[in-house]
């Protein structure tokens, strides 16, 4: 049976503290290779949780091309451009989908926390968020809810979303029963057992 997506938790949000990691989660990206509106609302609230002093680095997400550019790397820099230092980033480079954001980036985070669970901060637009958190507990992290809010929606997007929403978590649901493949090919990408670095730097 598919998990069910799980509500925003804003008093997990208020319980931050202690992350191990703030992940960031890619999507569109301009063609002057700088962040769409989306990806700079999580990139905006992604530093913010950083400076202060919510989590002592931050794994940005998404390895959709976008022209010439890979989302989570125009992440980074955008975060950069934020003040977050370049040397508190990984990035996640392999994932195309939200359950592959969730475990191209355990793998990463658990090599940097050096902790079998995590936690994890998890930022993304409201409405994407449930799902993921879904996704990130699936793969052994503690997440917790950190939600990029953008302009409320229209009455088409917003049920263009719900299904969209739950046909993925579905599809997520499939994809976690397959997990051990997708394990190893995140660990693969990440450089996981490699002796290799996650990305960024």
């Amino acid at each position: 049976m598919c998990a069910s997506p799980a509500e925003p938790d804003r008093d997990a949000m208020g319980a931050r503290s202690g992350a191990d990691a703030i992940v960031v989660l890619g999507c569109r990206v301009l063609p002057s290779g700088r962040p769409g509106p989306a990806l700079a609302r999580r990139a905006a609230v992604a530093a913010a949780a950083f400076h202060e002093g919510l989590a002592p680095r931050v794994v940005t997400s998404g390895g959709r091309r976008w022209g010439a550019v890979v989302e989570a790397r125009a992440l980074s820099d955008e975060l950069v451009r934020r003040g977050v230092p370049r040397a508190a980033i990984a990035e996640e480079l392999w994932s195309l989908s939200t359950v592959e954001n969730a475990v191209g980036s355990s793998a990463i985070v658990r090599r940097l926390a050096a902790v079998a669970s995590p936690a994890v901060l998890v930022v993304t637009c409201a409405w994407h968020l449930p799902r993921a958190i879904v996704d990130f507990r699936a793969v052994g992290l503690d997440a917790r809810p950190l939600p990029a809010v953008g302009p409320a929606a229209g009455i088409v997007v917003g049920v263009y979303r719900r299904v969209h929403e739950r046909v993925c978590a579905r599809l997520d649901d499939e994809s976690l029963r397959r997990g051990r493949w997708l394990r190893e090919g995140a660990g693969y990408a990440c450089g996981v057992g490699r002796g290799e670095g996650g990305g960024g730097g």
